[in-house]
């Protein structure tokens, strides 16, 4: 009875992850490409951590939340270039059955941590500038403990939702993957069982966990704006705004790579509505900005233009120097 169930489930032990190309004098140049970038993005991230952890100036809300999210970067990245480096290397290019839906479970828990980790930043600005007088009873700590624990919690509820249901399919024909991990639209592809049922929720219960964020970072955006717009003096303007570009800018390269086809495709909710048939070279390379490059470029993005950042983590440097 058991086996009779694990061979309706699926008859597919493995898949081949084809990745970005198939020209073997392009495997070297991208694996040196992807090993550099993660390199980066662990290190970037780290000190960003260990910067907030050991400097007591950065023992904000704001930076609780950023030290947060540059650990989900490092997860999310973990969870996506390793497998990459080695498949790039090997003339397999496997992945087996329960670790594509393992990478899967993680991409999408860990990518819509990020997306609620921003709109709890957004949130924070907006107190900080729009009600500063009440930010530090707004903003407690057993607050923050909350916004972080549920927005790294939920998104685990949401994609266990999409794991158990690609579970529940039957792939018995090709197992060739067109991307360099697994996701939701290859592997529905590959199928030979009714998605309906993944079509359903992918098209109802995925644009609410996508946008919701989304908009709640919009909304933010547009007190702080009208708070701002309202401050008389040029310099104080300056300084409000100055407190948010690092964020806004993040959150525009995390949101810009989802929906790069809008104009194209005319839906906001392309990377997870768009036609089964359609996933093309340009989705991985959209793939590639918000599984890695987005998470490599935030401490550079953060350090850069934030001056107490870039103090702590000048201290940290130099301690270790010391």
């Amino acid at each position: 009875m058991t086996m009779e169930r694990k061979n309706q489930t699926s008859s597919v032990s493995e898949f081949i992850l084809l990745g970005l190309s198939s020209k073997p004098e392009d495997q070297m140049p991208l694996f040196v490409l992807f090993l550099t970038m993660y390199l980066i993005t662990i290190t970037g991230n780290l000190l960003i951590i260990l910067a907030i952890h050991f400097n007591p100036q950065l023992q904000t809300p704001m930076y609780f939340f950023l030290s947060f999210l540059s650990f989900t970067d490092i997860c999310f990245t973990t969870t996506v270039v390793p497998k990459m480096l080695e498949n790039i290397l090997s003339e397999k290019k496997t992945i087996s059955y329960a670790g594509c839906l393992t990478q899967m479970y993680f991409i999408y828990a860990l990518g819509n941590s990020d997306s609620c980790l921003l709109a709890v930043m957004a949130f924070d600005r907006y107190v900080a500038i729009c009600d500063p007088f009440h930010y530090v009873t707004t903003m407690n700590h057993r607050r923050c403990i909350f916004l972080v624990a549920f927005s790294c919690s939920f998104p685990h509820l949401h994609s266990l939702l999409h794991i158990l249901l690609l579970n529940s399919l039957t792939f018995c024909d090709s197992n060739v993957i067109h991307h360099f991990l697994c996701d939701i639209n290859p592997l529905l592809k590959l199928s030979c069982s009714s998605i309906y049922v993944n079509e359903i929720i992918i098209m109802s219960e995925g644009p609410i966990v996508l946008v919701t964020p989304f908009l709640c970072i919009a909304f933010s955006y547009m007190r702080i704006l009208i708070t701002v717009l309202n401050i008389p003096s040029a310099s104080g303007k300056r300084k409000a705004f100055s407190t948010c570009g690092s964020h806004l800018t993040v959150v525009t390269l995390f949101y810009g790579s989802i929906y790069h086809e809008y104009v194209a495709h005319g839906s906001i909710y392309y990377e997870y509505l768009h036609p089964l048939s359609s996933y093309t070279a340009r989705d991985r390379v959209a793939t590639i900005v918000y599984t890695v490059l987005s998470s490599m470029l935030n401490p550079f993005i953060y350090s850069l233009r934030n001056k107490d950042l870039k103090r702590g983590l000048g201290k940290l440097m130099g301690s270790k120097k010391a």
